[in-house]
């Protein structure tokens, strides 16, 4: 297969080149106050939606040449790496769910980063056994755990690859030789980022000599990156987790001159990602899978969506009403989320008892719809006693991407895929940066009373996360739709958002991706900020709840499959693009 692609790759890579970024649209700068959707594109083959349309050009190019879905998944993690560095790779961890239309099987894949074997639970304490301030934490060798992103692909696609895994690299290989020019996102970040938080390596790639960041438009190479990935290819991600890869990134971690990790090539050699159980629900007439733990995103969503079952939400999108009976819910889930979701290897997770339909009908019965609820607190699922566990009140990150893809056979692929914050660690090794994820972990290992925290650091474990890659099925069990978000713990109210849009509201993935973002902390209410939702703010306000308007950056990716064919859209907050024939 290689040799059918490397004849229209020069031509190929020459027109991404060519084209550049401001060739696609990038018509919603972050922040903005008014959002406007992106063009629904329609297809009635083969579609991807990526946060980049170099991503998403290569994993359409795979698919063209007869690629699976999980082979263009790939290729689109890949190019992100290269141009949308902040946000995901190699480095990294994340989560796939992928459907096989023929053998009608969903399955789910775990590449949750895991903690060093020397981790204790006072990694993130100072001598005198007090937190770290979460910044220094996040930008040291403490933060880095062993990366699972790249073993979790090479196990999807071993189970549903069609092309070599080396052909799935070259496209990524050539723009990191050639560069591709740096995006307005990528910019803005950068010159919101304190360059002396970075490795001398990392900054030496992203900011000129006097810790200036390159602009957008500037045209980056990164021969490293191509070197590594060309070893990759050739070798497996066996040359990553075993080898001189492996050692360089424990010799950086370890040497940090932040502060050291304790991460080692052991660490990596032993890494494993695991097929694990998917989490679904019924919602309406659809059955709605997503990832289960270590990851806390399905089982959130799936007891807000048992929640809010009961009540008619009405036809029109963000009534105050409906708004109020969801954020209502998500209070109650998230307090759940707090206290019962941590690395399932580790601790007994109750995902059967979450769910359980009597006790969301016990939970649901604390939904008032007329008044928000002074104080929520965790109940008691089935198979768990009352006050065990302690709170965890862990906030993760947000420096996220989200992949979503269905091929011409109608198998499909959504994976979540992250280093956590922005730009990780803010370490780099052999051109990809590292990924910060141990700062997901609870930085105390019990509460107050003395309760141990579920989500606490040991040897080995993975930190609980909110990535939520989503596949939702009709009622005679076809495919309907594959979507997600990046966003830390709002990717949870990002794709309730979007379910619930898509489902109840009848909005199309364009609409349901662009429209205003929302979601309930346990004890606020967050709206995004823009004066044409003053009035639900207000109405918001009135029913009880505590409003605070805030930038909610989601990146929802949406592919909806229908009678007539295909149906997607990018998230027009960040700089996603719909592709397909």
């Amino acid at each position: 297969m290689a040799e059918i692609i490397r004849p229209f790759l020069g031509a190929f890579i020459a027109l991404l080149l060519a084209l550049g970024p401001t060739a696609h649209a990038f018509e919603q700068p972050e922040g903005a106050s008014r959002v406007t959707a992106k063009p629904l594109v329609k297809a009635r083959k083969q579609m991807v939606v990526t946060a980049h349309p170099l991503a998403a050009e290569a994993a359409l190019a795979i698919l063209r040449k007869g690629g699976s879905a999980v082979d263009a998944g790939i290729a689109a993690q890949m190019v992100l790496n290269l141009v949308e560095p902040q946000s995901s790779g190699i480095g990294g961890g994340g989560f796939i769910l992928t459907f096989d239309a023929r053998a009608k099987r969903l399955a789910s894949y775990d590449g949750r980063e895991t903690a060093p074997s020397a981790a204790t639970p006072e990694l993130f304490l100072d001598r005198d056994g007090k937190e770290l301030p979460k910044g220094k934490a996040i930008a040291s060798g403490l933060s880095v755990g062993a990366p699972g992103a790249l073993a979790a692909l090479k196990l999807a696609h071993v189970r549903h690859g069609k092309l070599a895994w080396a052909d799935l690299f070259e496209l990524a290989i050539a723009l990191a030789r050639e560069g591709v020019a740096i995006s307005p996102r990528l910019a803005k970040m950068l010159s919101e980022a304190d360059p002396a938080t970075f490795t001398p390596e990392a900054r030496a790639h992203f900011f000129d000599a006097d810790g200036r960041p390159w602009p957008s438009g500037y045209k980056l190479k990164n021969p490293a990156l191509a070197e590594t990935f060309a070893t990759i290819a050739r070798e497996g991600p066996d040359a990553f987790y075993r080898g001189d890869i492996a050692r360089d990134v424990a010799a950086v971690v370890q040497s940090d001159p932040r502060i050291p990790g304790s991460l080692s090539a052991e660490d990596l050699a032993s890494y494993r990602a695991m097929e694990r159980e998917p989490v679904c629900v019924l919602y309406r007439t659809h059955r709605v899978c997503g990832a289960g733990p270590p990851s806390s995103g399905a089982v959130a969503v799936g007891q807000v969506l048992g929640l809010i079952a009961p009540f008619e939400l009405g036809t029109a999108p963000v009534g105050a009403e409906a708004v109020h009976l969801i954020a209502e819910a998500e209070r109650l889930a998230l307090a759940d989320r707090a206290r019962f979701l941590a690395d399932p290897d580790f601790v007994a997770v109750p995902v059967a008892g979450l769910l359980d339909a009597d006790y969301l009908t016990e939970r649901g019965a604390l939904i008032d719809p007329t008044r928000a609820q002074a104080h929520v607190t965790a109940g008691t699922p089935p198979g768990t006693r009352a006050d065990a566990r302690g709170r965890d009140g862990t906030r993760e990150g947000a420096g996220t991407s989200q992949i979503s893809i269905v091929d011409g056979e109608g198998n499909a692929f959504s994976m979540t895929t992250s280093i956590e914050y922005a730009f990780g660690a803010r370490a780099m090794v052999r051109g990809f940066l590292l990924n910060n994820q141990l700062t997901d972990f609870s930085f105390a290992a019990a509460d107050g009373e003395g309760r141990p925290i579920a989500n606490r650091v040991e040897a080995r474990k993975r930190p609980r996360s909110s990535m939520n890659p989503t596949i939702v099925f009709r009622e005679d069990g076809k495919l309907r739709y594959v979507l997600g978000s990046p966003g830390g713990p709002a990717i949870i109210f990002f794709n309730l958002k979007a379910l619930v849009a898509l489902l109840d509201w009848g909005l199309d993935p364009a609409r349901a991706a662009a429209l205003v973002n929302f979601g309930s902390t346990e004890d606020t209410f967050l709206l995004e900020a823009g004066e044409q939702w003053d009035p639900l703010a207000t109405a918001m306000e009135a029913l009880g709840h505590k409003v605070r308007r805030t930038l909610l950056t989601s990146g929802l990716h949406i592919i909806a499959v229908g009678p007539d064919g295909l149906e997607g859209g990018a998230d027009p907050r960040r700089e996603g693009i719909a592709l397909g024939d």
